[in-house]
């Protein structure tokens, strides 16, 4: 059972543009970055194993696509696994998700000078899980839906997204809920939502260019902007409490 106590006045808050919230979450990464260096490594572990379990070969998939040389009637559902390799990372992703909900736990008790514990990375499978999953399958759907137009509308609807997370760990609201609170701030900052939101996702992909390994430590930075547009657009989070 959880409790909601209002903090001291500690914690910087941004303002109300792309610079200033991409800049504090810059600051508030430093102090979590070994956390959600550990959140990622979880991540590919499991991820890896689910690649080993159903067989899928990126490298062999490139191949056949190459050796048929009719890339417009090549399907990657044909390649062998990959149904269910796509089935297991989309479930992976869905029960790994309140691991971000704690990487923006652990940023909010950086930014107001709480102590960090390891456990904390943890909390969303404590608090608000069953909304956070639902709000994670929503999302997936919205994104997937988007991504399936030509790819380019994602950039422009994934920001009405950015605030659900922070909403349901610091305000315990449904996944609906979530959803339509996170819309409405955004519809009416959508200039600087989706700055943020873009300049977030390129710094996030920026590991790519370290032979791809290196987006171990640049992905979860999505995250920390999220948390960085909740302070600036709704305020600074009230601090969870667990009851022992």
């Amino acid at each position: 059972m959880s409790e909601f106590n209002e903090f001291d006045q500690q914690g910087s808050v941004p303002e109300k543009s792309t610079g200033s919230v991409i800049s504090h979450a810059f600051e508030m990464y430093k102090g979590v970055f070994l956390y959600a260096v550990v959140a990622m490594i979880i991540y590919s572990i499991l991820g890896a194993i689910i690649q080993s379990l159903t067989g899928m070969n990126s490298a062999a998939m490139l191949e056949e696509m190459r050796d048929s040389g009719d890339y417009s009637n090549f399907s990657v559902f044909s390649t062998p696994g990959m149904p269910l390799y796509f089935g297991l990372s989309g479930l992976l992703g869905l029960l790994l998700s309140p691991l971000y909900v704690g990487l923006i736990y652990m940023t909010n008790k950086y930014n107001t000078k709480n102590p960090i514990e390891f456990s904390d990375l943890f909390i969303g499978y404590k608090q608000n899980f069953v909304n956070i999953l639902i709000y994670a399958l929503l999302a997936g759907i919205i994104s997937a839906v988007a991504l399936s137009l030509c790819v380019l509308p994602i950039i422009f609807v994934y920001p009405f997204l950015m605030l659900g997370y922070p909403i349901l760990l610091f305000e315990n609201v449904s996944a609906t809920e979530a959803l339509g609170k996170s819309f409405n701030i955004v519809k009416e900052n959508y200039g600087v939502f989706l700055g943020a939101t873009f300049v977030g996702f390129l710094l996030s992909m920026a590991g790519i260019v370290l032979c791809f390994i290196g987006v171990i430590l640049t992905a979860p930075f999505i995250f920390i902007v999220m948390y960085s547009l909740y302070c600036a657009y709704v305020g600074k989070p009230r601090q969870i409490m667990f009851n022992k």
